[in-house]
């Protein structure tokens, strides 16, 4: 698997030095897109302490990005015990401009992949049922919906990974740990020199 380009943007693995971008994007969320993806209204510092806690060893971030800003994110997260444990829980947000045009799609293949490759059995999702993107999302991947109260949450068995799957992540991974260095280098490059201004 290499990094997909959707739409004049790119999707990735983030990893810790991409905190800050990945705190922006949900900050970006509307009110509307804040609810859908926490299933209540939350608040700027809500979004700023939950971005905080986001980059433990469970979990498995993907950002989608466009002309270097941070649009979309699949999350995977270990339920209980942890990834190793046979299950996980996954979770997306799009910014508003930047959707249906395939980024959640590709966000999910993603996290499907990476909860394969982690060893986990079921991949759970929750969305509120008037949520119709998320729920004919999950039906693109063969989820099986489960209806209870007002949220669907979607169950995906997953399957054991392939030898082949595994190096296309691992080579992806890197890729992306590689671009993040880089994007970091170049933001810490711009703070310490910024551009003279212009007379």
């Amino acid at each position: 698997m290499e990094h997909a380009h959707i739409h004049g943007g790119v999707v990735r693995r983030l990893w810790p030095s991409d905190a800050t971008a990945f705190r922006d994007h949900l900050l970006r969320l509307d009110a509307q897109s804040r609810h859908d993806r926490f299933a209540m209204a939350v608040s700027d510092e809500f979004l700023t302490n939950y971005s905080e806690r986001c980059f433990g060893i469970d979990d498995v971030i993907y950002g989608y990005f466009v002309d270097g800003i941070m649009r979309g994110a699949g999350e995977l997260r270990g339920v209980g015990l942890g990834l190793d444990k046979g299950s996980a829980e996954a979770a997306f947000s799009v910014e508003v401009g930047w959707r249906r045009q395939g980024v959640g799609t590709e966000l999910m293949g993603r996290i499907i992949q990476a909860a394969r490759s982690r060893g986990a059995e079921t991949l759970y999702m929750s969305c509120l049922a008037r949520n119709r993107a998320m729920q004919g999302m999950a039906k693109k991947f063969e989820a099986d919906l489960q209806f209870d109260a007002d949220d669907v949450t979607g169950r995906l068995v997953a399957r054991t990974p392939q030898a082949a799957a595994l190096w296309n992540q691992f080579v992806d991974d890197s890729a992306s740990f590689a671009t993040a260095m880089v994007d970091l280098h170049a933001d810490v490059y711009s703070l310490q020199h910024p551009p003279h201004p212009t007379k």
